[in-house]
């Protein structure tokens, strides 16, 4: 696995960022339909063209649309006429900035536009998420991620570093900060509701919805000239777990812990952590891996328990964390992101906004 830290002479900055108001539905909405205001704002933000973008990278999930090559569908909102440099990855977002982090890394292009989306609204989100087990031994069992992700936190509260009270805490913190979020789909108060599968509660679960965002990179000279404070990615790494879940201690995540390692995020202490922590539980996993003290302000976003558009809720975290460098609200940020059942893989990247 490629990763590490930037090497000075070629940075590479976040310069935009635009995400849609996520909502339960969007039955009127097509894929296009929703992702094309979010490509004309980002872009509006820096005042490039399409024709400006040296690299293009999405991410999204053909289980979730139905249908194969969906992706595809979504380049007309794009314009990918012209012919246009373009790629995909059957993931989050996130990953599909790293793989255009690489790009821009290597000299290949100096601007790149990554977006990602997701519709959870039309099916069964936690069936549709067995898929992604191991077709031999867990899949046919058919444990949905709600399921699993109980498994995770019974695990934490039998070890000691958690109550249903603690689980209800992040929950209640997370919405709360989703009050200055208009683009979060909870806000506020929000009950913790009934058991969907003990011992995690309605509230400390996602909600289901639908959602897009999109990012502008650029390099050196090219990112200051586009933006009045970049967001400097110093560093990026991702890693994965075992993908047995019997051989894995839920408790923990040296995944994260290894990738925060060679993004450089133990380097110096961060003011702000954006964590893709979809259930209470693996906030908590997430918050002693990488070592967050109450110093650092977690979710001020409200995260992804406010707001979870599977397969752009990771991008989501770079971009909320970037636009707080551009605004002048962090200097130095970690931004996480996670796929897979119980955080099976996980994204850490960290960015720094210049000296004021």
């Amino acid at each position: 696995m490629t990763s590490a830290s930037a090497p000075r002479d070629r940075e590479i900055a976040v310069v935009a960022f635009a995400q849609t108001g996520h909502r339960r539905t969007s039955d009127e909405l097509s894929e296009v339909e929703m992702l094309m205001p979010v490509l004309h704002e980002v872009l509006d933000r820096t005042g490039l063209k399409t024709a400006d973008i040296d690299f293009t990278c999405s991410g999204s999930s053909d289980y979730l649309a139905g249908r194969a090559f969906s992706f595809t569908l979504a380049l007309d909102g794009v314009g990918a006429w012209p012919p246009i440099s373009e790629s995909h990855v059957e993931m989050d977002g996130a990953w599909a900035l790293y793989e255009a982090w690489t790009k821009l890394l290597a000299g290949d292009a100096d601007t790149a536009l990554v977006y990602s989306y997701g519709k959870s609204s039309p099916g069964p989100v936690r069936d549709v998420l067995t898929r992604q087990l191991d077709p031999y031994y867990l899949a046919p069992l058919w444990p949905d991620s709600v399921a699993l992700a109980a498994l995770q936190a019974q695990a934490l509260i039998d070890a000691g570093d958690a109550d249903e009270p603690a689980l209800a805490a992040v929950a209640a913190r997370n919405r709360e900060a989703a009050r200055a979020n208009p683009h979060a789909q909870l806000r506020g108060p929000v009950p913790q509701g009934d058991y969907l599968v003990q011992p995690l509660r309605t509230g400390d679960c996602p909600p289901i919805g639908d959602g897009a965002a999109a990012v502008i990179l650029a390099a050196g000279d090219r990112a200051r000239a586009l933006c009045a404070r970049p967001a400097w990615i110093r560093g990026i790494d991702h890693r994965i777990e075992a993908h047995a879940l019997g051989v894995r201690d839920l408790t923990d995540s040296p995944s994260t812990r290894l990738a925060a390692e060679r993004a450089g995020a133990f380097e110096r202490p961060v003011d702000t952590a954006e964590l893709h922590a979809p259930f209470t539980a693996q906030e908590i996993v997430l918050r002693k891996t990488l070592r967050l003290g109450d110093d650092v302000d977690v979710n001020p976003s409200g995260g992804a328990l406010a707001a979870h558009p599977i397969m752009a809720a990771g991008l989501i975290r770079i971009g909320e964390a970037a636009a707080r460098i551009h605004r002048g609200a962090s200097d130095r940020a970690l931004a996480h992101a996670t796929s897979g059942p119980c955080l099976q893989q996980n994204l850490v990247a960290v960015l720094e906004g210049e000296p004021r």
